[in-house]
């Protein structure tokens, strides 16, 4: 039941932000407020980069994508921050952040930015409450395992930057059988911010090359 529970809601979501998701042709998809209705959190961010780590017993690299990020808290009131990652493909794989990710990559990530960032946090001990201010900004990174070579874009989904909610209509609910949770009627969505990379070259050439930014936006998810 869990596991059809979290198809479902990766499927609603990915439809949500394809603006598909409606309970009848003519209901669209809720949208984010450009103006913060709650509290809105501070985020900065390195875009989408590529490493590749030789991990302890293996003989050759394993490639990786990393997003480097600072958020901060300028809401006027402390904020519990649990941020949520997740690389979704054009092809539809989803890659949540820390999935089949060594700790070796965070050892080797910390040691490379130690300089830039000497308050570097491994995403677990960014969780929690956000106290106000520059001086109690948190500095991490979401790290993804290699996604499907025959992608030519990916979107990073940033959670937990937001207070704001909403609620979309499941496309697959039937009301012939009764509402529960591997039948929700809804879906409950959170502001999220949205980043679309296009990733130039083939299966080949993709080592080399740079994600190109193209898209930065805050959608309901």
């Amino acid at each position: 039941m869990k596991n059809r529970l979290a198809h479902l809601v990766c499927l609603a979501g990915l439809m949500v932000c394809a603006g598909l998701v409606c309970a009848t042709p003519a209901v669209a998809a809720p949208e984010a407020s450009k103006i913060a209705r709650r509290w809105q959190l501070d985020i900065e961010f390195h875009d989408l980069e590529r490493v590749s780590v030789t991990l302890p017993g293996d003989n050759k690299p394993t490639a990786y994508w990393f997003m480097l990020y600072t958020v901060t808290n300028n809401t006027g009131e402390d904020i519990e921050f649990y941020p949520t990652f997740d690389l979704v493909t054009s092809t539809l794989q989803v890659i949540p952040a820390g999935e089949a990710v060594s700790p070796t990559v965070y050892d080797i990530l910390r040691e490379r930015y130690s300089k830039l960032y000497p308050f570097f946090r491994d995403p677990i001990r960014v969780h929690g409450k956000l106290l106000q201010g520059e001086d109690h900004a948190r500095t991490s990174v979401a790290v993804f395992r290699d996604f499907d070579p025959k992608a030519d874009s990916v979107t990073v989904y940033i959670a937990g930057l937001s207070g704001e909610f909403a609620k979309a209509a499941n496309p697959m609910f039937d009301p012939k059988k009764p509402e529960s949770s591997d039948n929700p009627r809804f879906f409950p969505l959170r502001k999220t911010l949205a980043v679309t990379y296009d990733i130039p070259g083939d299966e080949v050439t993709r080592a080399a090359s740079t994600p190109i930014r193209r898209l930065r936006e805050w959608i309901m998810r």
